[in-house]
Formats: C-alpha cells, structure tokens, sequence
C-alpha cells in the first residue's frame, strides 16, 4: 500500500470533493421515497392537490439537485481516474527502465506488458468506479436502512435478517474469488508470452512449415485461460442472483407483513411503498456491492502484480552525478583486476572467472572463444549492466560502482550482438547515438559502417520507414545501420559484439578500416567467431569456459595458445600446423 501513498496524497482532495458530489446523489436519492410517502398519506389519501404540488415540487428539486451532483461526479472521477492511470503506467515504465538486467530478468517480458496494460486498467477501473456507484451503493444501503427503520421500526426486523445473510455472501465471494482471479492474471501472462513469441519468429514457423504446431501451442494456452476465467466467472456469478434472491424473498415479506399491517390499521400506505422503494435501494447498492468486490478482487490481484514490479529493489546502485565518488576524467582506459562474475550472485556458478587484462585509449582489443565461453558477459560488465560478483573494472584507474552511471554509459558505444531497430525512419535510429547530431554527421556515420550506400538507392532515403523490429531490412543492413548509430555517438569506448557476423567479408574488411581511421583515439572492444576478423587486433583475449587461456597478438597465439590454434584450425584448414611448427 505504501507504493500508492503518493497517488493518494496527489488525488485525495478530489477523490473527497467526488464523495461529497456521491454523498449529496446518495442523499437525493433516499430522500425521493420520503416525499412519495407524503404524497400518498397526506396528498392523495386526503384528496388534497396542493399537498401533492408541494411535495412533487420538493421532489423535482431534490432530483435537479442529485442530477447536477451526479453530472459534476462523473466529471471529476473521469478526470481523476485517467490522470492515476496514465500516471501509474508512466511510473510502472520508468520503475521498469530504471531496473538492472538483473532485476528485469526476474520476470517474463510478457508478464511486465501485462502488468503495464491489463493490470493498470483493472486498477484504474477501480478507482473511477470508487468515485462512482462503488461509493454510492454503501451510502444507499446503510442510509436506506437508517431511513427505512424511521418509518417503520416493525418491518426493519425484516432487514435485520436480510442483510447479514448478503454480507455474508460478499465476504465468502471475496475469499474464493481472490485466489482464482490471480490464477486467470497468471494465465493472461503465458498467452501474451506465446503470441510474443510466435511474432517475434514468424519467419521461423513458416521457413519451417510449423504453423500447425504454434497452433496447437496457442490453442493449448488459450483453452487454459478460456477455462481459468470461465471457473472464475462460474463461481462469482452465483454470488449476484442469490444476494438478489435473499433481497426479493425479503421484499416479499415486507409487503406482507406490511400488508397485514395496513389492514389492521397500524401502518399507512405510503409508507409501505416508501418502505418497498427504500428495499429497492438497499438491493440495488447490495447487487452493485457485489459486482465492487467482483471488481476489487480482480484489482487487487492486478495491484499486487504492479507492487512486485514498483516494490523490486535494483541491487545495483546508479550514482547519480551528486552521489557519485569520483569523476571519469579523460579518456576510456579499461581495466579488469581478478573479476568473477555469476547471475545467481556470490553462491552461483561463476560464468566469468578471475578475470584480468587492460586496454588503453587507441587500442583494439578482440576476444574470441567458442560460444558460452563469457564474451559477451564480460563486455556488460562494463557499462554497468551487471555488477561484478568479485574484483573490479575500472575506467581511468576509477572502480565504475564509484561513478556517475549516466556519465558512464555517456563515454560507451555499443554494437549488440543481435541488432535491435525501432519502428520509424532510419536518421531517427541512428541519431539514437546522438539526438542533436546533424545531418551531415548521420551521413558520416552511414558511410563509415559502409550503409550509406544502400540508405541512398531506398525510395525515401534516410527517410524511409523501420518496420518493427527492422523487418523490411536484411541482417546485414541492420547491422551497419547499429554500427552507424554507434560511431555517430563518437565515445570514448566503442564496444563491437560481434556485430558483423551477418557481412561479406569485403562490406566487413571496409567497416574495419574506417573504424580503425575514426577510432584512433577511441578503446575498442571486437568481440567476434572469426579469426579473420581479430587477426589484425594489437590484443587477442581467448576465452574458454569463462576464464581467459591466451592473450597476445596473433602470432604470439599460434605459437602459444592451444584453444586458438583449434579455432583457426576449425576455421582456416589444416595449413595451421606448417605455421605453427615454424
């Protein structure tokens, strides 16, 4: 609850001024019954017409009074509702970009859109019904009941009896109703997660003519969750009837006992239809009691899924330029002093073991090794992705957990190994790199990761549209376009995991010339498979089973390193041996 403190604070003056326009609606509406009693007893009864004009005339006005309170309600819970809910989605999105990888990977990505869609909707529903009927109808209950025990102390006993039963009901339909409702959330998660999936590899399914089989998957899914809601709505909608049932059994008491009572001469008429109405009433707000609770069950489970996101605690701390200890001065000198690494933390299996080695500005260091061998992991280590389980990295002789994170990542371009666009034109993503670069730098850019050539012959240029994920680009051109956005940024570190993998080997001989031109001043990390592709590096790091085996250039490797001469062997031909005896 303390995670909607602050959404209290910001809305409870006017979540309070709805109350009051609920109240004033509430309180028009119990009164309406009152004046129809007049009319009858004293009005009609009497044959008196100027009595049934001054009480209609009070009933007019307590209508207009209840219409303008209802009209300026459902204004302000409107306006309410959607503001909490736009409000608590962009704060559930900046809890989610502010997360380490660490923290992220505890959930499923399907899960976190739900939780953002589905489950902010419910809460926002909620409130706008809290505003709304879900008020009123407690208000006309207990003011119904206090109003309908004023006029008739005697038939009163009839709801005494009723109304216990009910709550009874409401209490019995939130307990079973809470954990079945989590159950139908939990299956609206793995749904989510299986159309995500199959979209992401449509290409795959039909290459591999499996769409009969993603079908199955998904109507397996699908059938689960059809079940899962209908037992849910099977259970809670026996609850609406039977409290409608309990409240009519008990109205027809009322007219009988009230009957009998009339009869007798010890009750008027008027006040058995007052009566009647005011059972109306208390069965109207006990029947949308239940829908409430209906709906707060399913918010509720909804509200827990949101804490569990707002509630994790990041165990990376991100220093901001305030809090940071040291600034990262100079250039992007990179340093590995006796680092481990493991994604479970300190009692985990390590995937990086005792690492150590440095690379100074202007330098090209390549790691190659077979795969699962750590590469990539190592290079997250240094824009803070993860924080290291043991040891240290340093930029500028400076331990990155005593900097500012955003200054951090500010000196850091990266290359991913799966290249990732967004959906719009292709200046927009390369200016990811940069946001105020020019046009002539997004044009310098292209032409050093060899792009600029392909972009120029598209109908619209650098105009042309992205579709979603880069589906109307090759591999390889999404690959130069992420080396574009990369090199516009012009940092300090330039980290390339194996991003050319999808290149010719001339598009790729070319890219590497132009990075070496540009980034003679730069720390360039090259993660890559070939040995083509790191043979020219000033370094060589292999790595085997998270920990490194050789270091050194080229040569020195082919002599020394049995790991690299496997890899050049696996790749090049046997002519390795004749070189490596020489």
């Amino acid at each position: 609850m303390q995670h909607m403190t602050k959404y209290i604070r910001k809305y409870g003056l006017l979540f309070t001024f709805c109350v009051l326009l609920v109240s004033v609606e509430a309180l028009a509406d119990l009164l309406q019954p009152t004046m129809m009693s007049h009319i009858v007893d004293e009005g009609v009864a009497n044959k008196e017409m100027d009595k049934v004009l001054h009480f209609g005339g009070y009933m007019l006005l307590i209508t207009l009074g209840g219409a303008i309170a209802a009209s300026g309600r459902n204004i302000v819970s409107s306006i309410v509702s959607q503001r909490f809910g736009a409000e608590l989605r962009q704060d559930l999105f900046e809890k989610i970009q502010g997360l380490s990888f660490e923290s992220v990977d505890r959930f499923d990505r399907a899960s976190l859109v739900t939780r953002l869609t589905n489950d902010v909707t419910q809460v926002q529903n909620f409130v706008n019904g809290m505003m709304r009927i879900f008020v009123k109808a407690p208000m006309l209950c207990i003011g119904g009941f206090i109003m309908a025990f004023r006029l008739n102390p005697y038939l009163s006993i009839v709801l005494m009896i009723v109304i216990p039963i009910v709550g009874l009901m409401i209490v019995l339909n939130m307990k079973v109703g809470l954990p079945l409702f989590l159950k139908v959330q939990n299956a609206l998660d793995r749904l989510n997660g299986v159309m995500r999936e199959y979209l992401s590899g449509v290409r795959v399914v039909k290459a591999f003519n499996r769409f009969d089989l993603e079908v199955d998957k998904f109507n397996g899914i699908n059938k689960q969750y059809e079940e899962r809601s209908t037992s849910a709505q099977r259970v809670m909608s026996v609850f609406g009837p039977a409290v409608t049932l309990t409240m009519n059994i008990g109205i027809v008491a009322v007219i009988w006992l009230g009957g009998i009572r009339v009869n007798n001469g010890h009750t008027q008429v008027g006040h058995i239809i007052a009566f009647v109405n005011y059972m109306t009433q208390i069965l109207f707000s006990l029947t949308t009691m239940t829908m409430i609770f209906n709906m707060f069950v399913r918010a509720k489970a909804s509200t827990g899924r949101i804490v569990q996101v707002l509630a994790e605690t990041n165990p990376m701390t991100n220093l901001t330029r305030q809090s940071a200890v040291k600034e990262l001065k100079g250039k992007g000198a990179i340093e590995f002093d006796n680092v481990s690494f493991s994604y479970d933390g300190p009692e985990g299996e390590p995937v990086l073991k005792s690492i150590s080695f440095s690379c100074q500005p202007g330098e090209t260091v390549a790691i190659i090794g077979s795969t699962g061998s750590g590469k990539s992991t190592l290079v997250n280590l240094i824009p803070r992705f993860y924080d290291v389980t043991e040891g240290e990295v340093r930029i500028n002789g400076i331990n990155i957990r005593e900097a500012d994170t955003h200054e951090l990542r500010e000196k850091i371009a990266i290359v991913p190994q799966k290249s990732v666009l967004f959906t719009g034109p292709v200046v927009d993503n390369i200016r990811i790199g940069k946001q105020d670069a020019s046009m002539e730098e997004v044009v310098d850019a292209a032409k050093m990761a060899s792009a600029h050539s392909f972009v120029s012959e598209l109908p619209e240029q650098y105009n042309t549209m992205i579709g979603q994920g880069g589906v109307n680009f090759s591999g390889g051109q999404k690959q130069r376009i992420s080396i574009a956005r990369a090199l516009i940024r012009k940092p300090d570190i330039l980290i390339l995991d194996d991003c050319t993998s999808a290149l010719d080997s001339a598009t790729e001989a070319s890219i590497k010339r132009a990075i070496n031109e540009y980034a003679k001043d730069v720390t360039c990390l090259l993660i890559a498979q070939r040995i083509s592709s790191v043979k020219d590096a000033s370094t060589i790091i292999v790595m085997d089973d998270g920990e490194i085996v050789g270091m050194g250039n080229h040569d020195r490797l082919m002599r020394d390193c049995m790991v690299y001469q496997e890899i050049y062997r696996s790749q090049i031909g046997k002519e390795v041996d004749n070189h490596a005896s020489a």
